[in-house]
């Protein structure tokens, strides 16, 4: 990279740094203490040691608590511990699955970021706005007051109302049985109101914070003059490379769908529900999580249509000098007599330049297109597609199957 000899090489080497380094997960008071604790890093030993910590800190209690109390199996209540399908999905599955979403996004997210200064998409001009766009995101992902407020309203709304008014299946379980016309809880349950859910919660819940720092960073980047290409090859001026870090969120979309299928699984075993009647969640849960994930992208929209009209304006006026320059030389006998039409390279050219404008004009307003949708609807729903099998039989799914094919 050319600069001047005022410095400004080293601080361009300095935001490469900074953006090769730019996490939404390395950082706040949750990470410090688990980095104290050794219990956090890239490494894959100290991910799947964390997994293990934290199932032993939300699940494990509850087990032992419930088998203590007598609520863990039998028939003393309608649902015992172990037959609590939706708690063994979100405790055991779908928390293992927001940890592994904080190991692959963290790999991907620098090289992403980095991109808009290496591919120089950021003018100069701007570099010093960018540098400051990332020290904002990170001021707010290392922000006290704000995990502190993910954690009151963990305890107010998500324990205090939405669990217990909600989500609670309403029979008598492990965590609680009805006492003149009241809950009370059992042990375990105490447990899970106080630790597990709210951990889990909070968890969750750091993901949509840590959503909202991206979408106010690419926001923020979105509104500087990008040097964007309109004739580049991915069709999206050059943005294309945002793309790939929307299928980083696929774990996190994973673990989405492991909740909503742990949930209908429990009101279809214990409620006598079906499938079909949670049509309107399936299809809300893939929309709201595709548009999470996608949702920050758009914001380049209204760049990127700028960059296709000045594109389609300033290539079409290259073509119409280059047609009629091709008009003077081929079709009214401008071309020199010792030049042979047969392997001209000029007829090459023109066709070039048909390909290029038609880059142009296909330039997408989005830097994402069908594939990556369809990639992270399927990630949503594939946790929910097992319970196909509550509709009908595996045999008779399979003879459904051959029938389509043969």
């Amino acid at each position: 990279m050319k600069t001047s000899p005022h410095g400004s090489n080293i601080f361009n080497t300095h935001l490469l740094n900074k953006e090769r380094n730019f996490s939404l997960v390395l950082g706040g008071p949750l990470y410090q203490l688990l980095m104290k604790a050794h219990l956090t890093g890239e490494a894959p030993q100290i991910v799947r040691r964390r997994i293990i910590f934290f199932i032993f800190v939300t699940w494990v209690p509850l087990m032992v608590l419930s088998a203590l109390e007598g609520f863990a199996w039998g028939n003393s209540v309608k649902l015992p511990f172990l037959y609590d399908l939706e708690m063994h999905v979100r405790l055991l599955l779908a928390l293992p699955l927001l940890l592994i979403a904080e190991l692959v996004v963290n790999k991907r997210m620098g090289p992403v970021v980095s991109q808009f200064i290496e591919r120089g998409i950021i003018q100069k001009i701007d570099h010093a706005k960018f540098d400051a766009a990332i020290d904002s995101a990170m001021r707010i992902r290392n922000s006290i007051a704000a995990e502190v407020l993910l954690i009151a309203f963990v305890y107010v709304v998500g324990v205090g109302y939405i669990w217990r008014t909600q989500l609670v299946i309403d029979v008598s379980s492990w965590h609680g049985i009805a006492a003149d016309g009241k809950m009370k809880l059992s042990l375990a349950g105490w447990w899970l109101g106080l630790i597990s859910l709210p951990f889990f919660q909070f968890l969750l819940l750091r993901w949509y914070f840590r959503l909202f720092i991206w979408t106010r960073f690419l926001w923020q980047v979105s509104r500087f003059k990008l040097n964007l290409m309109p004739m580049h090859p991915d069709r999206c001026g050059g943005l294309g490379f945002l793309a790939a870090i929307s299928h980083a969120f696929a774990p996190l979309l994973l673990a989405q769908g492991t909740m909503l299928a742990g949930m209908i699984g429990s009101r279809i075993f214990f409620a006598g529900a079906k499938l079909p009647d949670f049509k309107l969640e399936l299809f809300g849960l893939v929309g709201l999580m595709v548009f999470a994930i996608l949702g920050p992208l758009l914001v380049f929209a209204p760049e990127l249509e700028e960059a296709r009209r000045k594109g389609t304006r300033e290539f079409g006026t290259l073509a119409q000098y280059y047609v009629r320059e091709f008009d003077k030389k081929w079709l009214r006998g401008g071309a020199p007599k010792e030049e042979p039409l047969i392997g001209s390279a000029d007829i090459q050219s023109l066709a070039d330049l048909g390909n290029s404008f038609d880059v142009v004009k296909e330039m997408k307003l989005f830097p994402f297109n069908t594939h990556t949708i369809l990639h992270l609807g399927v990630a949503t729903l594939l946790p929910v597609s097992p319970l196909l099998l509550t509709m009908f039989s595996l045999e008779e799914l399979l003879q459904n199957l051959l029938k389509m094919v043969f």
